[in-house]
């Protein structure tokens, strides 16, 4: 399935990435950007099993070229080899395709680069940055720790399939403003505080890439955050 992926694909199966077909089962419109479809696995979970935050690589036809986009599994059950992808509609190939997806349309997939390095102690508090791309990551990082966390949220979080449980996640709506810059600005101001009063802290950042990378930067330079008590992953590109 590698063969016409051009070098992503080559590099993928020489790191003996493996592939799947995915199978859409069902098709719900959560908000009229955010949209959820249901599949069936192609034998993945099995073979794999299921970690938090485990994400595939979907491929998709953008312009007669392939190009593969990272998602997260949404309620994997290995048992009935099924799960649901959450897609925030932006423009493009991979919103073009979740937006026309129905019942008995597929899709390829690779599995490859996934994993889930928890922290070690168990964190006192978990600090999270998201937006709608990242959401199902947010939501499967959150179900894994019975902690206290704080998360910032860079959008409008009306409608969105939150799994947030209010006694002990401080949800902080953040509009998105100046590509990012507004979410780096609150942050810089609410988390040494929060710190400050953690005696294990973990960080995890999931946001457009460059984003991603300034807190990033930020967490780990200034405030001296451990690399092995931070995550951070650009989920797209600001354009």
């Amino acid at each position: 399935m590698a063969q016409g992926r051009g070098w992503e694909g080559a590099v993928l199966k020489l790191m003996r990435a493996k592939d799947y077909e995915f199978t859409v089962t069902d098709a719900e419109d959560v908000t009229p950007h955010y949209r959820r479809l249901r599949l069936t696995d192609g034998g993945l979970l099995a073979a794999t099993g299921v970690h938090p935050t485990m994400w595939v690589r979907l491929w998709f036809d953008n312009a007669g070229k392939p190009h593969q986009r990272a998602y997260t599994l949404v309620d994997p059950d290995p048992a009935t080899g099924a799960f649901a992808l959450e897609f925030a509609l932006h423009e493009g190939c991979a919103g073009d395709w979740a937006r026309a997806a129905k019942p008995g349309d597929t899709i390829d997939a690779t599995v490859q680069g996934t994993g889930f390095e928890r922290p070690r102690p168990e964190p006192s508090h978990v600090f999270a940055i998201g937006d709608p791309a990242s959401l199902p990551a947010l939501n499967s990082l959150l179900a894994e720790f019975d902690t206290p966390a704080t998360v910032w949220f860079e959008g409008n979080p009306d409608g969105l399939p939150f799994h947030t449980d209010p006694a002990r996640h401080d949800l902080r709506p953040v509009p998105r403003r100046d590509a990012g810059a507004h979410l780096v600005e609150r942050v810089r101001a609410d988390l040494p505080a929060l710190l400050g009063a953690t005696p294990e802290p973990y960080v995890w950042i999931a946001c457009d890439t460059a984003t991603t990378r300034a807190l990033s930067s930020y967490v780990r330079k200034e405030l001296g955050v451990p690399k092995q008590r931070t995550h951070a992953l650009g989920y797209w590109r600001a354009t």
